[in-house]
């Protein structure tokens, strides 16, 4: 009788709300307890606050940030997404320090991370199009080409660019793509892949003194399209020298230009840009394009390096179609991860 009646009372006692409430506010109290009617929970932290305002000052102003000086603004712009794991860091110190002028000073940094970044939170991925496009640097040293090629291929792209080709490995890539691609075109170290007849190839000059850009017409169902391939050259990140991008920024600059001459209005960029779209020192090419990643992507959806994905280098980008969703390729034998997007092409474009 003993263990029932203990039994009945310790069921009834679980399932009454009004006995779990206090529980709440006891633990919230518990808390709270060190913070009230302490005032140095003013005092405290001042130098964790002022971080916090540093850090927002960095990230709303970035574009303002110097490249004089071994390119810093680039290099900021390039891993600016990376900047709201500080947040975090700052938060756990505030809240150790029971500090309330730190944990007002976190509203800053949080609220221009969201104002960057916070879009790229949610799926935003559509449904539609009638063009899938893919990109891919498939690294000079892939040990696996074929198999590269076969997994960037059954991702579905009507077009699809590769970078970084070596000239003795290219005829593998011809082979393993030869069924579903039955037209293409190769310029230096880059390639173009379509379901669709290609015209008008030609290199484009981007001042490098070998060829690693090209330009196409592909003779989509719904109207030619100006397809760009590119693969700019690689910046390095030095001590004595800060970000090494001086013949990148050339570059870009010179393949801005021949997208602006393009006399076809829909126009698709494909490559390796080693930058991300926020680096300022792609705007002659950013401010003429737009990425589907931005507009209608899950996630950053960054690409590189493949083991540890931290920066979107690889770029989709497009004008006189409309992306419909975007996203990234599972990792092949590359350092890189392949992308593609899916478009609808503007009819009323001529």
């Amino acid at each position: 009788m003993a263990q029932q009646a203990y039994m009945t009372e310790t069921d009834g006692g679980g399932s009454d709300p009004e006995r779990r409430e206090p529980r709440i506010r006891r633990l919230f109290d518990r808390a709270v307890s060190g913070w009230r009617g302490d005032r140095r929970i003013w005092r405290r932290g001042l130098v964790t606050a002022v971080v916090a305002l540093l850090l927002a000052a960095v990230m709303a102003a970035h574009s303002h940030i110097p490249n004089a000086i071994g390119n810093l603004g680039s290099l900021t712009e390039t891993f600016l997404p990376w900047f709201g794991l500080l947040i975090p860091v700052l938060l756990v110190i505030a809240l150790v320090r029971k500090s309330a002028t730190a944990l007002i000073a976190l509203v800053v940094p949080v609220s221009v991370w969201l104002n960057l970044f916070g879009g790229l939170l949610f799926d935003k991925t559509g449904s539609g199009g009638d063009l899938t496009v893919a990109t891919h640097n498939v690294n000079a040293d892939n040990a696996d080409p074929a198999g590269t090629a076969r997994a960037v291929a059954a991702a579905g792209a009507d077009v699809m660019a590769l970078e970084e080709l070596k000239a003795s490995v290219v005829p593998t890539y011809e082979k393993a793509l030869a069924a579903k691609y039955p037209h293409h075109a190769v310029v230096g170290t880059v390639g173009l892949w379509s379901k669709y007849p290609i015209s008008g190839v030609k290199p484009v000059d981007i001042e490098l003194g070998w060829k690693r850009a090209m330009r196409a017409t592909v003779a989509t169902p719904s109207g030619p399209i100006a397809v760009y391939v590119a693969h700019l050259p690689s910046v390095r990140v030095k001590l004595e020298a800060g970000f090494t991008a001086r013949q990148r920024d050339k570059s870009a600059d010179a393949l801005g230009e021949a997208i602006a001459d393009e006399k076809l209005p829909r126009k698709i960029l494909l490559g390796d840009l080693n930058g991300t779209m926020n680096d300022r020192s792609l705007t002659a090419i950013t401010s003429q394009l737009r990425s589907p990643q931005g507009a209608v992507g899950d996630g950053f959806g960054f690409s590189w390096p493949a083991s540890f994905p931290m920066a979107r280098i690889d770029q989709i980008l497009v004008t006189g179609v409309e992306p419909t969703t975007s996203w990234t390729l599972p990792a092949t034998g590359s350092d890189h991860l392949p992308i593609a997007a899916r478009v609808k092409v503007d009819t009323t474009a001529s």
